[in-house]
């Protein structure tokens, strides 16, 4: 190996450790009114709906700006674009520990949530600085940061009970600050990966129009969205249906986060090995079936018997419950990993537009769902519809896997070694548009 060459390697595994880190703290910051908010809606008498919308706020800024922020980062580089997100999120996480009133909260969740837009650059960024054949391990590395929202679970309810929840925002706004830091230290900036030439921004936006890119958001939105919704929820899920404390509860709901973001680099790995499509159609049946299970209500029911009446009760415990969000979580995360690596086989000179949009449509689905969460339990009354919900969700993508990829392809047996790599999304894409 050469040394321009040695040096282009070290150069891209500095790139991928720094960014994946950056990438951890932000989402950790993404994810801190999953912890916070509970304090906070006591404090303000908030119902389920309110505190849906509360949590969902950084969520919705966050996904608006991914596609804005993909198109940048084609454009100027991963490098510049990385540091500015967080340099812009420092002061606003500080002032939040001053904000009083319900509009203020969601103000400054709007402007914290700016963090969260972080993954569209991250990804493009990281992914061409390595061969396509390690691009989807690369992005599966680099998405391992999704585990900040465990991280987040881990060290939020330590400050809370010693300090009080604004001393979260304080502690956070220094690690953003270092880590911006960091970052600008150990990334680096590759002219030869700016996309050239003067494409306007609602040229870029056209890609919406593509079949596979509306598909691909589709997966995207239940993988990654149900991930940031659950992740939002599960805490004050714990609580109210399980009666834990607020450390207890958050330790048991980073069962599901801290699988659903470190494991994204195995998912990465086996989208590789096996194809994006393959892992992506496991990955919903396994969500299916584990979502199917969760949703069934804490029930009491009495049935006539011989002997008189007899009462039975149906219901998951806490370590059943806790263990199948743990699958799920496992699910997710490969899931996360193989939509990219769709993206990654199919719009290699794109990625970062392409990527912006599927991650709208994500972390558009991390916005409403704790707002429907919140909504079906005002409603109802009934905690466990959060998961019905996510189960209804998860038909409509496999129905419609079925129909534009399963007919075509063999999901069982891995794609013969002897044929050239190629994707399977691009195929269908390509028979679809003619």
């Amino acid at each position: 190996m050469s040394a321009t060459a040695q040096q282009h390697t070290r150069q891209a595994w500095s790139v991928l450790i720094v960014s994946t880190w950056a990438f951890t703290v932000c989402f950790m910051v993404w994810m801190m009114f999953a912890v916070i908010g509970i304090p906070i809606k006591k404090t303000l008498g908030l119902n389920a709906t309110e505190f849906g919308l509360l949590t969902a706020m950084p969520v919705l800024s966050g996904s608006l700006i991914r596609v804005p922020l993909g198109i940048w980062t084609d454009r100027y580089g991963g490098r510049i674009v990385f540091a500015a997100i967080m340099a812009a999120t420092v002061v606003p996480i500080w002032l939040l520990a001053y904000a009083t009133a319900y509009w203020q909260f969601l103000l400054i969740g709007l402007l914290i949530g700016l963090a969260g837009g972080s993954f569209s650059v991250g990804t493009p960024y990281v992914a061409r600085w390595f061969p396509k054949h390690r691009q989807g391990l690369a992005m599966g590395i680099f998405g391992a940061g999704n585990s900040g929202a465990a991280v987040n679970k881990f060290v939020a309810p330590a400050l809370v009970v010693t300090f009080g929840w604004t001393m979260v925002p304080h502690v956070y706004a220094a690690v953003m600050l270092g880590t911006l830091i960091l970052f600008w230290l150990f990334s680096h900036h590759d002219a030869s990966h700016v996309v050239q030439g003067q494409t306007s921004f609602m040229q870029q936006l056209k890609a919406l129009r593509d079949p596979g890119v509306l598909k691909y958001s589709q997966y995207y939105s239940i993988v990654f969205g149900g991930y940031v919704g659950l992740s939002l929820w599960m805490v004050q899920y714990y609580v109210g249906e399980y009666k834990l404390s607020l450390p207890v509860a958050a330790l048991l709901a980073a069962a599901f986060s801290l699988p659903g973001g470190v494991l994204r680099a195995v998912g990465g790995w086996l989208s590789d090995k096996f194809g994006a499509h393959q892992v992506t159609w496991w990955v919903l049946w396994v969500s299916w079936v584990a979502l199917f299970l969760l949703s069934y209500p804490q029930t009491e029911f009495t049935v006539q018997t011989t002997s008189g009446p007899a009462t039975f009760h149906i219901g998951l415990n806490v370590y059943a419950f806790t263990a199948l969000l743990f699958i799920l979580g496992v699910a997710f995360a490969f899931g996360k990993a193989s939509v990219f690596k769709y993206i990654a086989d199919d719009y290699p000179t794109n990625i970062g537009t392409v990527s912006g949009i599927v991650g709208l449509a994500g972390g558009l689905g991390g916005f409403l769902l704790p707002i429907l969460f919140g909504m079906l339990l005002d409603l109802t009354g009934v905690r466990s519809s959060a998961f019905m919900l996510m189960y209804g969700i998860v038909w409509v993508s496999l129905i419609w896997m079925y129909f534009t990829e399963v007919r075509r392809t063999d999901v069982v047996r891995p794609a013969a070694r002897n044929t050239a790599p190629r994707s399977t999304g691009a195929l269908v894409r390509g028979a679809t548009q003619h």
